[in-house]
Parts: C-alpha cells; structure tokens; sequence
C-alpha cells in the first residue's frame, strides 16, 4: 500500500548522481519552491469523498463505528499513506505526496514528498508540517511510533539496500533528531521490510519476501541482550500463499493486524486482525475492514485508522485518504 517503498532504476540514478555531487539538496534555480501540500497537488487533481467512492471501504465488526474519512486537515486531493498514530492518540503521522502516479525520482526531489506530521491539542488536529530527517536528499517514510522513537523507511546516502533501509530518530522539544541506520543486521542480514514494534521494543513485527510461504510473509523478532533474535516467520494460518504484510502490534505483543488481500470477495486489499494463544500460536485472521484498506494503526483506546485509495470504475488509482473507524464497545483488559 506504501508508495514511497515502490522504488526504481531511475530513482536510485538520480540519487547516486547528487550524492556524486555532494548529495545535498539541489540550488538556485533547480531548488524547488517552498509550498504547501496543496499548492503541489496537481491542478486536474479530484478530491474524492464517500459519496463519489466506487469501493468504499467495508467494515465486518460490530466494535467500531463505519470508516469515515480522518477529521481535520490531514487529507487533501493529494495521496496520504501510511498512517502512524501514537499510544494516546495526540500525535499522528503519515507519508504524503502530491498524487498517487508521481513517480519515485520526482518525489525524490520535489521537496513536498515525505513523512508529515500534526498534532491534536483542545480535541483539533493542528495543520500538518513536514519531517526532516536528514541534512540531504532523501525519500522518508513512517513506520512505527515506540513511544519518542520513530521507526522509519527511508531512501539515502549510505545504504545497506539499493530499495532502502530502516532508520530510527527521536522525538525531543517538539522536533525529530538523532536520527540513524537501524543497523546491518535488520536492514542487511534480516532485510526487514514494514515493520511495528511492541510499546517496550522488545518485540517486532516486519514483512520480507525471503523464505516466505507465498509472496510477503510477516515474521518475528524479539531482542534480546540487546541484539535482534534470529526472525521466526508466523507461518500458517497468518501467513498464505498470498502477501500478508503492513504490520500493527499492540502494546503487550499480543494483537496483530496486517493487510492482506480480502478473503471476502472484496476489492483490493483488506485488515485482519490476530491474537497471539497460550500456546505462542496466532489465531485464525479475521477480516475487518475490506475494499482497498491497508496500513492498519491503532490507538490506545482502539480507534482504526488505516490508508484507502481510490478507484474509477476501470480500476486506476485517483488518490488516497487517511480513514478512522472509532471504537465503540471498550477494549477488553
């Protein structure tokens, strides 16, 4: 569902000929202009609503609410992905660029294209700022919200991975710092893809394609004296023939959600929902949001926000929307 992670040939080009030439960001007339998000979007660009939508997303549980568009300033005729909520629901983040068909060598260097972020204060969502993560070219997105740690995907000078590494930074007097590479062994030796951690970090939820039992697969690490285990793969009835992937992990471990194609006749893909048994087991997924939802966040009170994207009626993308169903029956202790 992330399009900041469908990197290509050309984009990884253009970003070893600027780091060629110093790999920072481009000057003079080249530089782009500062802009709003919406003053990127392009200008033929349909801002869809619930009535216009084709395949509106679906909900099969009687705990939530029906989706309905994110409230406040978050969405724009633009595409906004990749939701990351923090724990009590005031700090919220997710990947925009200015349409859903621009392509990764131009979001590499529009100066728009990354990781934004808003937060709520007096009930109201405060209008979205952008993320900078590094002093150069890069192409960022978020993953995973620890706490004052965010995990991040991101494309950049010194690399494990010609498709990008995962990057950590810090959350410290209202700004993102410190940030660095997550290291050669979950970049490099477990080619960690997306990716959620529990409230302590000990545990991690990630996709890869490797050794997998269809095409993405998720797996399981957990660390310990500091170091990474070696990731176990969920395996059935998680894993499929098909991808399962896009990750969400409750604070203690044992609630998983992941995208995956809807089982259910629906669209495009869907949510699931699995609970770790006794056993160390996951249970059979249940499919709770379908037709074209994926990145699945919660909150600490179990609000659903998730990344929906579009369609006409000959199935071309026209953008993408932050979506929240709110919970209304309490979550179980």
């Amino acid at each position: 569902m992330r399009s900041r992670r469908r990197t290509t040939d050309c984009a990884i080009l253009v970003l070893l000929a600027l780091c060629a030439a110093g790999c920072s960001s481009p000057s003079g007339e080249d530089a782009p202009p500062a802009r709003t998000r919406e003053e990127s979007i392009p200008s033929g660009a349909v801002k869809m609503t619930p009535e216009t939508d084709l395949y509106p997303p679906i909900l099969h549980a009687s705990e939530w609410f029906d989706p309905e568009p994110m409230e406040g300033p978050v969405n724009t005729a633009g595409a906004e992905d990749a939701p990351v909520i923090s724990l009590d629901g005031n700090a919220f983040l997710f990947f925009f660029t200015p349409g859903v068909s621009v392509p990764p060598e131009r979001q590499l260097l529009d100066g728009i294209t990354g990781i934004w972020w808003t937060m709520k204060t007096g009930g109201e969502w405060s209008e979205p700022e952008r993320v900078v993560l590094n002093n150069a070219i890069s192409l960022d997105g978020p993953l995973c919200l620890q706490g004052d740690l965010l995990w991040f995907a991101s494309f950049r000078q010194g690399m494990y991975r010609a498709d990008g590494d995962i990057y950590t930074a810090t959350l410290r007097g209202g700004a993102w710092t410190d940030w660095r590479n997550a290291g050669a062994k979950l970049n490099n030796e477990y080619n960690v893809g997306e990716l959620y951690t529990d409230e302590s970090g000990t545990r991690m939820c990630f996709h890869r394609l490797e050794q997998s039992v269809g095409g993405y697969d998720l797996w399981m690490t957990e660390k310990v004296s500091g170091e990474w285990t070696a990731p176990v793969n969920l395996g059935p009835p998680v894993n499929g023939p098909d991808d399962e992937g896009w990750p969400w992990l409750s604070p203690d471990g044992s609630e998983l959600w992941f995208t995956a194609w809807s089982g259910l006749g629906h669209p495009g893909p869907a949510l699931f929902r699995t609970f770790r048994q006794e056993d160390g087991s996951w249970s059979a997924p249940e499919e709770i949001v379908s037709s074209f939802a994926g990145d699945p966040a919660l909150d600490r009170e179990g609000n659903l926000y998730f990344t929906h994207h579009f369609f006409d009626s000959e199935m071309k993308m026209i953008e993408a929307d932050i979506y929240v169903a709110r919970r209304k029956l309490p979550r179980p202790e």
